[in-house]
């Protein structure tokens, strides 16, 4: 059964990542320039936060950034994640959960002893099970 592999055998390790202290603008055309939905946050390789581009992307049309506003101001802390062993189904379930909390959850960030490993997208997770 396709559910039961482990999230470290899709997951992605080349993980796009921006700092903390990051202009929230660059951090947005880092988002646009390679296609992606969300960037994690990490500082000294833990995970400290994340950030989506429909988040950051709205704010910036209704302009509710000051110049140098910093990823740290705007990152959402309590990251939604899972563990390189968890399983497929695991990871399903916790995204079906995290959407009825916080929206759009197409991306999670695959966690080992609070450092950032992997990520993990719906994409991927399909992939496998069609």
């Amino acid at each position: 059964m396709m559910l039961n592999k482990k999230v470290k055998e899709i997951m992605t390790t080349d993980v796009i990542t921006t700092a903390p202290d990051t202009d929230v603008v660059y951090a947005f055309e880092k988002l646009m320039k390679h296609k992606i939905s969300s960037l994690p946050v990490v500082e000294d390789d833990k995970l400290v936060g994340i950030i989506t581009a429909t988040d950051v992307g709205h704010n910036l049309i209704l302009d509710k950034y000051e110049l140098g506003t910093c990823v740290d101001e705007i990152m959402i802390k309590s990251v939604v994640t899972v563990s390189p062993e968890d399983s497929l189904e695991t990871a399903i379930n916790v995204m079906k959960e995290g959407v009825s909390s916080s929206g759009i959850l197409n991306q999670l960030p695959v966690v080992e002893d609070s450092r950032l490993v992997g990520i993990v997208s719906d994409g991927d997770i399909i992939q496998e099970i069609f």
